[in-house]
């Protein structure tokens, strides 16, 4: 049982480090178009996928969601 419920935690970081990801590409090609709307959607999207990382104790730039 303990193996299941690793697994769906696993998945859980995964899912949260790749919302991180698309905020943060979002958050550049919304800057790179000045596109204002698409800037504040992105910040809101990274600032509540952080905020939920944090909730959970979870660091998302020391866990790689920097990374492309």
């Amino acid at each position: 049982m303990a193996q299941s419920s690793e697994v769906g935690v696993s998945e859980f970081v995964e899912a949260l480090l790749e919302r991180v990801r698309k905020a943060k590409a979002d958050l550049v090609a919304a800057r790179k178009a000045d596109d204002v709307y698409a800037v504040t959607v992105a910040l809101g999207e990274l600032d509540d996928a952080e905020r939920l990382a944090r909730e959970h104790g979870f660091d998302t730039e020391a866990a790689g969601a920097d990374e492309g």
